[in-house]
């Protein structure tokens, strides 16, 4: 991603607020976009200076948004859906599904967010830890399958059998992932 933008952690934060409708504290996206405070401060900055941003104060709190004013937010939408978009829309739709412990990207797309040189990849991998109801997860793919413009495939494994040592999951392991939500319990 960073070609495109300034760093994979913009992409983020850029992912974050113009792949969804929030309006977000910069604590809350920091946190969604897996930033340091800081470091989302700094973006949010150069963001808002650069017009991509809006923000409104709501007491003591800074809320930003997608500047939907500015001609670089269509596009930049059009970008980061196909680019990073999985990581945020995924994050939305299993967030809202109960059973869900840990969700992450693995695979050539993970591989190619981490820099892994290859080609592009056709499809998008998710592995889904937890008991959450089968069907639901499909359904939150398939609907993230649609904007992306990609397959993506989950594989849905229970906490027990993501600890068991095998073959598939020992390369899962070893191998670049992204994480969508909760605690990766290997790293």
């Amino acid at each position: 991603m960073a070609p495109v933008f300034r760093s994979d952690g913009q992409a983020r934060l850029l992912a974050v607020l113009l792949l969804g409708d929030d309006e977000l504290s910069i604590t809350d996206l920091a946190a969604r976009a897996h930033l340091a405070y800081p470091t989302a401060h700094r973006e949010v900055a150069r963001l808002l200076e650069a017009g991509i941003l809006a923000e409104r104060e709501v007491g003591r709190t800074r809320l930003v948004r997608a500047n939907q004013d500015s001609p670089l937010v269509g596009p930049l939408r059009e970008i980061l859906l196909v680019a990073t978009g999985p990581v945020a829309l995924l994050a939305e739709e299993l967030a809202e599904l109960p059973g869900v412990e840990v969700a992450f990207l693995y695979g050539s797309f993970a591989a190619r967010m981490q820099g892994v040189e290859g080609p592009s990849p056709k499809d998008i991998d998710v592995m889904v830890v937890g008991e959450p109801d089968v069907a639901a997860v499909y359904d939150a793919c398939s609907r993230v399958e649609q904007l992306v413009g990609r397959p993506v495939n989950p594989t849905i494994v229970t906490a027990t059998e993501f600890g068991r040592d095998s073959g598939f999951l020992e390369h899962v392991r070893s191998n670049p992932i992204i994480p969508i939500m909760g605690e990766l319990p290997w790293r």
